[in-house]
């Protein structure tokens, strides 16, 4: 909660796939979708990158689901024996899988002149019972949303899409603000300063963030914050600290 009684809001999101736990795929989705959501003013709270099993993929959503307000799910709803999450996500439910009748419509609007629909493109009209559709622009295989779930596709530029038919939808709480501050200064020796300011600022939390340039080490330091007093409180009292203990800073970080 903010100092004001509003309420945050968050999601989960579960990763789904072989490929992104053997390497072969590199994923892409968590950072867009943390960044949709910031957007949307809901935090991101946790990512799980579970593999195709059903009972990892059941566990995995049934916990985050129960933990936050949201949860998203990218991977594992297309065409191919493997793409198991309208299974997994209807085991987790307590419901039967269906053939959605506008998905299957929409498909076979998509498909008509490219050979029509097989058993694998019926594949992508399955969704767990009582479950909407997500539109997808960009290869007219839908989504799905089922109470606070959202499945989504794991191939980048059709998650963008769905989430941008998203938008606006979904209720979200305080939107989070931040302040950036950095400086070739070793985070070890500002340990206790971020520490104490932190401590200071119920409603403030401060990130370290190092790198290494120029043959120097140095760090940003984020502040994050619902309360816009709070968060330039924060922010002045870091300043304040790393001026008196003889650290060059730039507003904004390098």
């Amino acid at each position: 909660m903010t100092s004001t009684g509003e309420r945050i809001w968050t999601a989960g999101l579960v990763v789904i796939g072989d490929e992104i736990l053997s390497g072969r795929t590199h994923d892409k989705n968590i950072s867009q979708v943390a960044s949709w959501l910031q957007v949307q003013n809901i935090r991101l709270d946790e990512v799980r990158v579970v593999p195709d099993v059903e009972s990892r993929i059941v566990e995995a959503v049934n916990i985050l689901r129960d933990r936050n307000d949201y949860l998203f799910t990218t991977g594992g709803i297309g065409p191919t024996h493997d793409d198991i999450t309208v299974d997994a996500v209807a085991t987790a439910l307590g419901v039967p899988v269906i053939i959605h009748p506008e998905a299957r419509a929409i498909l076979e609007r998509y498909y008509k002149d490219k050979g029509g629909l097989n058993e694998g493109r019926l594949r992508m009209a399955r969704v767990p019972e009582g479950g909407e559709l997500i539109p997808n622009r960009m290869s007219g295989a839908p989504g799905i949303k089922i109470g606070n779930i959202h499945m989504m596709a794991g191939v980048p530029h059709i998650t963008a899409g769905m989430l941008d038919a998203l938008t606006g939808t979904l209720e979200g709480g305080a939107p989070l603000m931040s302040e950036t501050v950095g400086g070739f200064i070793p985070e070890s020796e500002v340990a206790d300063l971020l520490r104490t300011v932190e401590k200071a600022h119920e409603n403030a939390q401060i990130g370290s963030y190092p790198f290494f340039r120029e043959g120097k080490v140095g760090a940003n330091f984020v502040i994050r914050s619902t309360d816009a007093d709070q968060l330039h409180s924060c922010l002045h009292s870091l300043c304040d600290g790393l001026s008196a203990a003889g650290f060059d800073f730039t507003p904004g970080g390098i």
